[in-house]
């Protein structure tokens, strides 16, 4: 048995791929030309919508500003005082206050009566108030001059009286110190005692009772030499010693 020769197989791969190539090469060309295509119209469309129709600008809504905070015044520092002026400036401005002029007396005729008894009225009285004063004072001048002439002589008359009867008290040999003693002493106008009471106690019994004797012992009292002077009551102080510093 001869053998046929061998028939040209083909590989199924190589068609298909030729076929593949072509078909992306063709689709490819297709895209480009669609694609330029496209960019074209869009182009115009794009170029016609922006000349045609432009949109309207919408109101823009008024935007009212704010209002500003008014500005704070502070208030203005008070400037300091003026400085006094001199005071010899103020005197030389001062101007002198007119003097108050007197008023007038009205004028009145010498020859009314009636006007001039007036003033001789007015004119006795105060020549009797001015006498009267003056005896006002001359009889109270007299007055204190009497009195401190009594003063004196009746000072002067119960001296007598203490030193009489001062010199009729027998001291007591225990006695100390410079007590003094206060006797009330009633006596008649002609001197005589009639009565002793002891208002104030020495404190030393014996000089008490030798001061009381010494009283009636010296009866009847010395007189005053003006019978003015005399007073029924005496109240006689005595004391040791007689320097005018009793206790």
């Amino acid at each position: 048995m001869t053998d046929a020769p061998h028939a040209r197989v083909r590989e199924p791969g190589n068609a298909a791929s030729i076929a593949l190539a072509i078909l992306v090469h063709v689709a490819l060309a297709i895209l480009l030309i669609y694609g330029v295509h496209w960019k074209t119209e869009i182009a115009d469309v794009i170029e016609v919508d922006l000349v045609r129709q432009i949109p309207s600008p919408e109101p823009v809504a008024k935007v009212e500003p704010e209002p500003k905070p008014e500005p704070k015044i502070e208030p203005k520092p008070t400037p300091p005082p003026p400085p006094p002026k001199p005071d010899i400036a103020l005197k030389e401005k001062e101007k002198p206050k007119p003097k108050p002029v007197p008023p007038k007396p009205v004028p009145w005729s010498k020859s009314d009566p009636f006007k001039q008894q007036l003033l001789d009225e007015e004119k006795r009285l105060v020549t009797q108030k001015q006498l009267a004063d003056d005896e006002r004072k001359l009889r109270q001048q007299r007055e204190a001059q009497a009195a401190t002439a009594r003063s004196k002589g009746l000072a002067t008359y119960t001296d007598r009286i203490r030193a009489k009867i001062r010199g009729n008290i027998m001291l007591p040999p225990d006695l100390k110190g410079n007590p003094s003693a206060i006797f009330e002493v009633v006596q008649l106008p002609t001197g005589e005692v009639i009565s002793t009471r002891l208002v104030k106690s020495s404190g030393h019994i014996g000089y008490d009772t030798a001061v009381e004797r010494a009283i009636l012992k010296s009866s009847p009292l010395p007189r005053p030499d003006d019978p003015g002077l005399f007073a029924r009551n005496l109240s006689l102080t005595f004391c040791p010693i007689e320097d005018g510093k009793c206790s």
